[in-house]
């Protein structure tokens, strides 16, 4: 209902049940401080919008929960204003597990989508659940990685969960119904609108123990929903980068401001203190091993900043081939990552 929200439902409910809020006269809704506006909408409900909900719920895997239904997830319950009615879309038992949150650019760095993907992996191989919002980047780079570890991820969108936004996003979304849940307060048919977003994001940090910020500008939505975090009594974790890089300086900002400085995963389960740090999946100290000598040479080279094929080959000992199909090596195992213009960057 246009202008109904989750502050005046919830005065509603505290004064009448669901059902009588219907028939409730102008004066008791007026009493309330309902305006006549909102008292027109109440009275004249589009029951067909009401069916097409129903219809959805009676899907396979589709769930709706109110604030008075015992599945409802605990730690969104505690939030100033709650969403009324929680859409979910696959497993709705992860909801009670514990969640980390990890959000971040919709446009970040190889290496923030690196960072992420192994984070979420870290943490999901842990037990974690892994949160996010759906989103291009850090969003999608975070889900993506706890399915790489047979791990559970849940999806808080910004529209009703009949469509995936964005788009492209489908196949992903998919996984995640099969592996977690898709979670939303909007009802089906409800589209990508950007007053959305800032909605999402309060559940998307109200779900969880804590948010973790890999990669941010110092004007963006990932900001405001550490804030959010912060005004829900979460932990806000951050993950520190150059002052160089315009990615980092929302989170180097964040940590200022007294966010956990994060560089790996047993900064965030020490800070949460509830898993055994012995349970975390870790790279083994062996893994360079599958380098030979010269590779393993080059990539001591390889500064965790862009550098060029000419600075590599100026810094070894090495024509431009032998460089650059040693690169093509590191690439493959996940060492360094290629960005534009021709430059490569070490990310492990």
């Amino acid at each position: 209902m246009p202008g109904i929200g989750g502050g005046t439902i919830q005065r509603l409910l505290e004064h009448f049940q669901p059902e009588a809020i219907f028939t409730a006269s102008r004066a008791s809704l007026g009493a309330l401080g309902i305006s006549d506006k909102l008292i027109s909408v109440l009275q004249a409900p589009d029951w067909q919008a009401v069916e097409t909900d129903l219809a959805w719920l009676a899907q396979t895997g589709n769930h709706a929960f109110t604030l008075r239904d015992p599945d409802y997830p605990p730690q969104l319950k505690e939030i100033d204003r709650p969403p009324p009615v929680l859409f979910v879309k696959g497993d709705p038992a992860v909801l009670a597990e514990p969640q980390l949150a990890i959000v971040g650019s919709r446009n970040p760095s190889p290496v923030g989508v690196s960072t992420a993907l192994q984070f979420a992996e870290t943490l999901a191989a842990a037990g974690l659940v892994i949160t996010s919002g759906l989103a291009l980047g850090i969003d999608a780079a975070s889900h993506q990685g706890a399915l790489n570890a047979n791990g559970c991820t849940v999806a808080v969108a910004g529209t009703g969960l009949d469509r995936v936004y964005p788009a492209r996003h489908k196949d992903l979304a998919t996984q995640i119904v099969e592996h977690g849940a898709l979670v939303s307060e909007f009802p089906p048919g409800t589209g990508a609108k950007a007053s959305h977003f800032p909605l999402r994001n309060r559940i998307i940090s109200g779900l969880c123990l804590g948010l973790l910020v890999v990669e941010a500008a110092q004007q963006s939505g990932s900001l405001i929903t550490a804030r959010l975090a912060l005004e829900q009594n979460r932990e806000v974790f951050a993950i520190p980068g150059s002052i160089h890089n315009p990615l980092a300086r929302g989170c180097n900002a964040l940590i200022r401001q007294g966010a956990k400085l994060v560089e790996t995963a047993e900064d965030i389960f020490e800070e949460l203190g509830q898993y055994n740090q012995q349970s975390m999946r870790t790279e083994p100290e062996s893994a360079q091993t599958v380098l030979d000598l010269e590779q393993q040479n080059l990539l001591n080279l390889i500064p965790y900043s862009p550098t060029t094929v000419d600075a590599l080959v100026h810094a070894g000992t090495w024509t431009v081939e032998e460089v650059s199909s040693m690169l093509l090596v590191l690439e493959l195992q996940g060492y360094v990552a290629g960005i534009a213009g021709g430059s490569y960057l070490r990310i492990k």
